[in-house]
C-alpha cells in the first residue's frame, strides 16, 4: 500500500513539472510566434515602403519611380534630360489620377461605376501570318502596289474644312474606307476598370479576343505591321537601318499614298503652303519626317517619329518606363507574342461612359516586356494611312494640343515637334 502512494505521488509531481516544462515550452513558441509575426509585419511595411506596396522588389521600386514621376508633374531628375513630350505623358497620367482621387473622395465606394462582362481565363496566343512580309524587302519598284482609289472629286478640302482643324481631321475619319468594324474584323474585352494609380491586374484574358487573317492582308496593314520588328525598344539604343529596310519603308509609304486619307491630306497641306505640289516630292517628305533617325535618351540615330509613336520605346535612365507606344496593332501583335500585358481600361472622367466592345478610341493600362505603361490611349482598328496622316496634319497644321472631332468621340490630339521638322510624340486623349 505504501508503494502505491508513493507511486502516485511520484506521477502527480511528474506531471506537474511536465506541465511546467510544456507551459514554458508553449511560452516561448508564444513568443517566438509573436516575434515572427513582427517580423513579417515590420518586414511587408518595410517592403512596401521600398516598393509601393508591390511584392516583387524591382517592380516595385519601378512603380515607385513612375509615380513620383506622375505626382511631381514631370518634374525632371537632376541626371536625366526628359523630352518634353516625355513629361507631357507623365502630367496627363497625374491629372488623371488626381481626377479619379477626386471623384473617389466625393463618393468612397464603387457605386454607379459599372463593369464590362467579366474577366475570362487567359486564352491562347495568336499566331500573326508573316509570310508576305518577306516581298516587302524588295527594291520598291519591284513590288506590286494596290490600284490608286477613285477619288470622284471628294478630296477637295472644303472652305469650312480649311477654316477649321477639327473638320478636316473629321474628314479625314470619314474617308479612312479601311477602318475596321468591332466585331466583324475584331473583338476586344476590356475586362474591368481601375484607377491609374491602382496595380491590380483588372484584366485576366487579353485584351484582343480575335483578329480576323483577312485584316493582314490588307495592303497598308500588313506593310505598316512589318516594320514594327525593325526596331530596338530599348531607348538610347542606337538604330541601324538595313537597305531592306529602307525599302520597306519606302513600299509602305508609297502604299499608304494611294489611299483617299493620304491624297486628301497632301490635296490640304499644299492649299496652305506648306507640303510641295509634287506628289513624288510629297511622298520623301513624308519618309522623311516619320522615318528619318534622330537622338533620345542621349544617343544620336536611336529613334525616330514612328518608332516613338507607333512601336514604342521603354526609358531605362530614371526607372524603367514605356514612352511612346500609341498604336492598336503593336499592342495586338505584342500580345500575341506575350510580351504585353493588358491590366485593364482606365475609368473614364465621366461616369457612364464605360468602355465596351465597340468602343474605338481607349485609355488603357498594361505592361511591355515587364514594364508597366500606367496610362495610354490609343484609336482601334483605324487603319495605318489615317493615324499617319492624322498626327501629320496635326503637326504641321495644329499645335500642341488639338482638341478636334472623330466620328462619335471628341478627342485632344497631343502633338510635339523636336526642332522645327521633327515630330517628337503624337498621341491621342479622350476627352469628356
Amino acid at each position: 500500500m505504501d508503494g502505491l502512494i508513493r507511486g502516485l505521488v511520484d506521477v502527480a509531481i511528474g506531471g506537474n513539472e511536465r506541465r511546467g516544462r510544456d507551459d514554458e515550452d508553449n511560452s516561448t513558441r508564444d513568443e517566438r510566434s509573436r516575434s515572427s509575426w513582427a517580423d513579417v509585419v515590420s518586414g511587408e511595411e518595410e517592403d512596401q515602403n521600398r516598393g509601393g506596396g508591390s511584392s516583387h522588389p524591382s517592380q516595385g521600386r519601378r512603380q515607385n519611380v513612375e509615380e513620383n514621376q506622375w505626382e511631381n508633374k514631370g518634374e525632371r531628375v537632376p541626371t536625366r534630360h526628359p523630352h518634353k513630350e516625355e513629361q507631357e505623358e507623365n502630367t496627363y497620367a497625374a491629372k488623371v489620377t488626381q481626377q479619379q482621387d477626386f471623384s473617389e473622395s466625393q463618393q468612397e465606394d464603387n457605386d454607379g461605376w459599372e463593369t464590362v462582362g467579366k474577366k475570362k481565363p487567359a486564352r491562347q496566343s495568336h499566331k500573326v501570318q508573316k509570310e508576305q512580309w518577306q516581298d516587302y524587302k524588295l527594291p520598291a519598284s519591284e513590288q506590286h502596289y494596290s490600284d490608286d482609289v477613285e477619288t470622284h472629286g471628294n478630296l477637295e478640302p472644303s472652305q469650312l474644312e480649311l477654316s477649321g482643324l477639327s473638320e478636316a481631321c473629321n474628314k479625314l475619319w470619314e474617308l479612312d474606307s479601311n477602318r475596321l468594324v468591332p466585331g466583324n474584323d475584331y473583338q476586344i474585352d476590356c475586362g474591368d476598370g481601375k484607377r491609374v494609380h491602382e496595380r491590380a491586374d483588372m484584366a485576366e484574358g487579353l485584351l484582343f479576343s480575335w483578329v480576323s487573317d483577312e485584316v493582314f492582308r490588307k495592303p497598308t496593314f500588313a506593310r505598316f505591321c512589318s516594320l514594327l520588328d525593325n526596331y530596338n525598344p530599348n531607348e538610347g539604343y542606337k538604330e541601324v537601318v538595313t537597305e531592306e529596310e529602307r525599302q520597306e519603308q519606302s513600299a509602305f509609304i508609297e502604299e499608304v499614298s494611294r489611299t483617299a486619307v493620304i491624297k486628301y491630306l497632301h490635296k490640304y497641306l499644299v492649299i496652305k503652303d506648306v507640303a510641295p505640289g509634287s506628289y513624288q516630292e510629297f511622298k520623301r517628305m513624308l519618309t522623311s519626317l516619320w522615318f528619318d533617325l534622330y537622338g533620345r535618351g542621349g544617343t544620336s540615330g536611336s529613334s525616330s517619329a514612328f518608332e516613338h509613336v507607333f512601336v514604342g520605346e521603354i526609358k531605362q535612365s530614371g526607372g524603367e518606363q514605356v514612352s511612346g507606344f500609341h498604336n492598336w496593332l503593336q499592342f495586338y501583335l505584342e500580345e500575341a507574342k506575350g510580351t504585353v500585358d493588358y491590366q485593364g481600361y482606365i475609368f473614364p472622367r465621366r461616369r457612364g461612359e464605360i468602355p465596351d466592345s465597340e468602343t474605338q478610341l481607349l485609355t488603357i493600362q498594361f505592361e511591355w516586356n515587364g514594364v508597366l505603361k500606367s496610362v495610354s490611349s490609343t484609336l482601334v482598328g483605324v487603319s495605318p494611312e489615317f493615324e499617319l496622316a492624322l498626327y501629320t496634319m496635326c503637326f504641321f497644321m495644329g499645335r500642341e494640343e488639338n482638341h478636334i472631332q472623330l466620328g462619335p468621340y471628341n478627342v485632344n490630339v497631343k502633338c510635339y515637334r523636336l526642332g522645327n521638322n521633327r515630330i517628337g510624340s503624337a498621341f491621342p486623349i479622350a476627352e469628356s
